[in-house]
């Protein structure tokens, strides 16, 4: 293998960890063994969406989560539940813009807990 093609996988790797586009409208990043999509469109409600490593959708029923998110320069914490579509979704006190930076804790059914960072 050339050195060209190393420094390609290489730079496919490191775009893995970076945000990308959801298939529901957000920003997906890779948490642990998932990926989680945070969906924000400027009203107070934030919806996750789960995937497995393979990016196929995995319910959110046993999972919680805490977000962390940086709107005007103030951090906005908040608790996100599972909802009856099988995702997890909180309100923040202010509005959440779609490029919102900030993580999330997530618990898995199984205790486990990871984080998404956006």
């Amino acid at each position: 293998m050339g050195f060209a093609a190393i420094g390609s996988l290489f730079a496919v790797a490191a775009l893995a960890h970076e945000p990308r586009p959801g298939p529901n409208g957000g920003w997906k990043v890779d948490a642990g063994a998932w990926h989680a999509e945070l969906v924000a469109n400027g009203t107070l409600t934030v919806v996750v969406y789960l995937f497995d490593g393979s990016d196929e959708p995995v319910s959110a029923n046993g999972w919680t989560a805490n977000a962390i998110l940086l709107i005007d320069g103030a951090a906005q914490r908040f608790e996100l539940t599972p909802d009856a579509d099988g995702r997890l979704s909180g309100n923040s006190a202010v509005g959440v813009p779609k490029d919102v930076k900030g993580a999330l804790q997530l618990v898995a059914p199984d205790g486990s807990s990871v984080q998404a960072k956006y």
